[in-house]
């Protein structure tokens, strides 16, 4: 049964998470408006577009990122705080056992730890395809693509190439098309470039020469001045924004990171974390909890300046380990689905530790 007890420290939990969550993402608004504020004065975005398409769904983006190190920071503040006034010592003195106190920190952890899956799977990437249509359209500018020679595998046995992808002009040069059967090749297009008509979802291809490879050995050729046709591709297929990825939810991730596998993609690692972090992110805020509430219950000389000096240390310590397993999984090949629960494996440990050895 939830007694006075839970409630009076779920209360000061969720209460004090609620405001510090507020007071961060209102810095980050004012920051981000100082930053972009000429930029949509020359767009001319509307005011309405402004708050709920770009800064409502902007506080629910960082809300969520920044949701565990906020967590943490609201356990060290408030329970810092009680044990300063000997609430805590008063508590456990009372009969109460430690373990039973810190019962009520990770009822209220769970409910975070429930909204924080819910927002991280499913209505933070609906959030963030809002956020990015209104910015493609009043202030991120055109992507360019550096890379050269680009190949993808747009269907098994179907291989597209571009000299060079300007997205810009939805479309590159030097495109050509490949189609294998067993090994062999049976159809191979060659032309000066290709462009996507997004309406039709077609592409217009311009000067090609086409070669049809016959079970005989022989060979059809036929030059055409222009084609149009429907290709298992689309722009994404070559000029795939970053901020794309993290507008879908895990089902439309898993099912891209699929077909990217097929394509060749050299960039799996980079979606596959952000498919795992959703879960992994969520699952730290337990180990933030225990962390958190055996370092800030022992009443100190400091005080809670010192222990809000102790949760920025490891905070950072934290995001440091988490970035550093990131690029692990992006450079030497380290599995993603490993890499980003590198951090939580870490932690645990130590929190258990500092449970053993906490003030009881």
């Amino acid at each position: 049964m939830i007694k006075k007890l839970d409630f009076y420290i779920i209360k000061k939990f969720l209460g004090t998470f609620g405001f510090m969550i507020a007071a961060f993402i209102v810095i980050l608004v004012v920051f981000d408006i100082s930053e972009n504020v000429d930029d949509l004065v020359k767009s001319k975005a509307p005011i309405s577009g402004i708050v709920l398409d770009y800064y409502l769904n902007f506080a629910i983006q960082f809300g969520t990122i920044l949701s565990s190190f906020i967590i943490f920071l609201t356990i060290i503040w408030f329970t810092s705080k009680m044990a300063q006034k000997s609430e805590v010592i008063a508590i456990l003195s009372g009969g109460v056992s430690y373990k039973r106190f810190m019962r009520p920190y990770f009822i209220a952890s769970s409910i975070l730890v429930l909204v924080s899956l819910a927002l991280s799977h499913y209505i933070v990437p609906k959030s963030n395809k809002d956020k990015l249509d209104f910015e493609l359209k009043y202030l991120k500018e055109a992507i360019n693509i550096d890379d050269k020679n680009i190949h993808r595998e747009v269907e098994p046995g179907v291989i597209a190439h571009f000299y060079q992808f300007i997205p810009s002009q939805m479309g590159g040069t030097n495109f050509s098309l490949e189609k294998w059967e067993k090994g062999k090749l049976t159809y191979k297009l060659i032309s000066t470039g290709a462009t996507f008509n997004p309406e039709k979802k077609s592409w217009t291809i311009n000067n090609a020469q086409v070669r049809s490879f016959l079970p005989d050995g022989s060979e059809n050729v036929r030059f055409v001045l222009r084609i149009d046709t429907v290709l298992p591709m689309d722009m994404d297929t070559f000029g795939l924004r970053p901020e794309t990825v993290g507008t879908m939810n895990t089902e439309e991730l898993t099912d891209f990171i699929e077909v990217q596998k097929k394509a060749g993609s050299g960039k799996i690692a980079e979606f596959e974390i952000e498919k795992y972090s959703r879960t992994a992110n969520a699952f730290s805020i337990y180990i933030l909890t225990l962390i958190g509430v055996t370092i800030a219950s022992r009443k100190s000389r400091g005080g809670t300046g010192l222990h809000l000096l102790l949760a920025v240390v490891i905070g950072f310590i934290f995001i440091f380990i988490s970035r550093f397993a990131a690029v692990s999984a992006m450079t030497i090949g380290l599995p993603a689905s490993i890499a980003v629960w590198i951090p939580n494996s870490i932690f645990l440990p130590i929190g258990v530790y500092l449970y053993k050895v906490a003030q009881k």
